[in-house]
């Protein structure tokens, strides 16, 4: 089309302009209560697909009785004994834990019993803090090192020592010897970090919802490798006490219920074996101790496969009761163990 045959410039705008829209009638508030209730079933259904996707317990966990999440790495089959206690020479400070801990092991089966050819083992012990060995806060690196090497002896494909701990995790690992002892049989050291926590709901009384440390429970086996020793508002702690490293997040929140949160977490940590390292042990101003003369050497490991009846047992040590202390009676109504240890097929060696 040539120039002058063009429509002027204000026609062209009106001839491209939309037609004005219709006025719309209000909607009926029949019509608005039906588009509202649309969008509510659509959103509902996303957040239970969402629930089915991401509610499995963290990490395909199963639920006991009491729908509490529950990660069970205990074996199957009958063994000759349920509980050890080993004993080395009493007040002798140069024992070396070796022949106590596989005496002890030994006569609970021996390793086989709990580690197959090919298993993922996760050795948790307690290296909650900046002390060394002497200090009796954290368990002693020795007897990490036998409950090791004796993995690997049974056929472990990789052993895995880890902790959360209280004070600054490398000079927690570093000062209490265990790195060090650890990495020198072959195991592999994790430290914990903030992209190993995933948050997992564990429908605890207490611990409901809760960061947890995942490389502790992505195992075939897990060995619980505690100290005993005093705790100024447990009373004492080893076995069931030693689970707090699990968890991420401001865990001294817990402090104001921590018998029901050491129940909670014995209920969702089923270990293959429990090894509470009494070698030295902590006699008062635990947990993180600090004077060479608040401990006492024991030379003594208790070894079992119930992790209640090992604490009933183990808080003796210390000269403390198993009736003075709320959350073994928690354990024991809840079927996770015994505190009555003298039912089981105890022996000392």
């Amino acid at each position: 089309m040539s120039a002058q045959n063009r429509p002027p410039a204000a026609s062209r705008r009106a001839a491209a302009a939309p037609a004005p829209e219709t006025p719309r009638e209000p909607l009926s508030r029949r019509e608005i209560l039906t588009r509202v209730g649309s969008t509510v079933g659509i959103l509902a259904g996303a957040s239970a697909v969402g629930r089915l996707v991401w509610d499995k317990g963290g990490f395909g966990a199963k639920t006991d009785e009491g729908q509490r999440q529950v990660r069970d790495f205990q074996v199957k089959g009958d063994g000759p004994l349920d509980m050890v206690v080993a004993r080395g020479p009493k007040d002798q400070d140069d024992v070396s834990p070796d022949a106590i801990v596989r005496k002890a092991i030994e006569a609970m089966g021996g390793m086989k019993r709990f580690v197959s050819n090919g298993d993922i083992v996760v050795v948790k012990p307690n290296i909650g803090w900046d002390r060394m060995p002497i200090h009796a806060a954290n368990t002693n690196p020795d007897v990490v090192g036998t409950v090791v090497q004796m993995a690997f002896e049974a056929g472990a494909k990789r052993v895995v020592v880890a902790d959360g701990s209280c004070n600054d995790p490398h000079r927690c690992f570093q000062r209490s010897g265990i790195w060090n002892k650890a990495h020198s049989l072959g195991a592999e050291v994790i430290l914990p970090s903030d992209h190993r926590f995933r948050t997992t709901r564990l429908k605890g009384e207490v611990l409901d919802e809760w960061p947890i440390f995942t490389t502790l429970v992505e195992a075939d086996k897990v060995i619980n490798v505690p100290v005993a020793k005093h705790h100024n508002l447990a009373k004492y702690t080893a076995a069931m006490k030693n689970w707090y490293g699990v968890l991420g997040g401001r865990r001294n929140r817990l402090h104001q219920n921590i018998d029901t949160s050491i129940a909670d977490l014995a209920t969702f940590m089923r270990p293959s074996l429990t090894i509470i390292d009494a070698m030295r042990v902590l006699m008062r101003n635990g947990p993180q101790g600090g004077n060479i003369d608040d401990t006492k050497v024991m030379n003594t490991i208790i070894a079992s496969i119930d992790q209640v009846a090992a604490d009933a047992l183990g808080c003796t040590l210390i000269g403390q009761k198993r009736e003075n202390l709320p959350y073994l009676k928690m354990a024991h109504d809840r079927g996770i163990g015994t505190m009555d240890w003298e039912k089981l097929r105890v022996k000392e060696v």
